[in-house]
């Protein structure tokens, strides 16, 4: 009894030459594995538009991205000038969505941080926006992951620009607070 190992709607061009090819195919899907990183590194180039999640945290096409080497006060810090409590942290985010707007993002990255996000340096244009967050003053030199931004942090500071205008709390050290508040 002469039974065929495939379903007739299978015998495309593919398989017309029978089963031989089968080995063929399974040899180049290993291949191609061997070729991919096992260091858990992922090369991903977003492009598109993107909506703005806070200072330092992007979304294109469903995939979040964290911008590489800067930390943003987070959505909800605030900043005093001269004694008066402002919103540094939503401010941080309207700067990013004011410099994007309209323009399609290009995100370069190739790890993902422990919640998953891609790490990147985002472009609007050929603008660094890594680079434009920290100058402007909306993000300082995240110096803990990456030390390529502390120039613009120089900068701003220098020039007295956004955060650096008054007094406020590096982010990373508001988000250290508001937890061990929370956890009482």
């Amino acid at each position: 009894m002469n039974k065929r190992i495939f379903p007739t709607a299978l015998h495309g061009s593919f398989f017309r030459g029978g089963v031989n090819r089968v080995p063929a195919l399974a040899g180049a899907i290993v291949a191609t594995l061997l070729l991919l990183p096992s260091s858990g590194r992922v090369d991903a180039d977003m492009v598109g538009e993107a909506r703005i999640i806070d200072g330092d945290t992007v979304e294109i096409a469903g995939e979040r991205i964290r911008l590489h080497g800067i930390d943003a006060p987070e959505s909800r810090q605030t900043c005093s000038v001269v004694g008066e409590e402002w919103r540094c942290g939503e401010s941080a985010t309207l700067a990013l969505v004011d410099e994007t707007t309209g323009q399609p993002l290009t995100c370069k990255g190739n790890k993902r941080d422990r919640y998953g996000r891609l790490i990147a340096v985002c472009y609007a244009g050929s603008e660094d926006l890594n680079a434009w967050m920290v100058r402007e003053g909306w993000a300082v030199a995240y110096r803990r992951y990456s030390k390529d931004y502390v120039d613009e942090e120089a900068e701003a500071r220098a020039a007295g620009n956004g955060v650096w205008r008054g007094e406020f709390m590096l982010p990373w050290k508001w988000r250290q607070t508001a937890r061990q508040a929370a956890s009482r």
